[in-house]
């Protein structure tokens, strides 16, 4: 059925890399386990993960009819990022949808990595 969209900025929390890289709150990675892991990176010039974030996979958000499944995540504070702020946004809607908030880190992983100083961690589980 045809319908009308209309797209407005700022509908959505978003997280700079202080709030990425917060203890306080729970970050989540919405890549393959092999780039969180930090084995394959195809994209960006560094291979790892943010450090203290997990990796919530953004296919597993959906089943196997593609429809969005309940996620278990723990945490108050959720933000979510991926290689440069996409597929993230996948995992914020599945969130958004069951009725959990979460913020999404926009500049992601390319963005994290462009700052020397900033950790990068590697060969966690996923």
């Amino acid at each position: 059925m045809p319908g009308d969209v209309t797209v407005r900025p700022g509908g959505m929390p978003v997280w700079t890399e202080a709030e990425a890289s917060d203890p306080d709150n729970v970050l989540l990675d919405a890549r393959i386990p092999q780039r969180y892991r930090g084995e394959l990176e195809p994209v960006d010039p560094v291979a790892g993960h943010i450090p203290g974030a997990r990796n919530l996979p953004a296919a597993e958000t959906v089943d196997e009819h593609g429809r969005l499944r309940p996620l278990d995540v723990g945490g108050e504070r959720l933000g979510a990022y991926c290689g440069s702020g996409v597929t993230a946004a996948q995992l914020v809607l599945a969130l958004h949808e069951q009725g959990v908030p979460a913020a999404l880190y926009v500049g992601s992983w390319s963005h994290w990595i462009t700052d020397p100083r900033r950790t990068v961690a590697k060969d966690e589980s996923a």
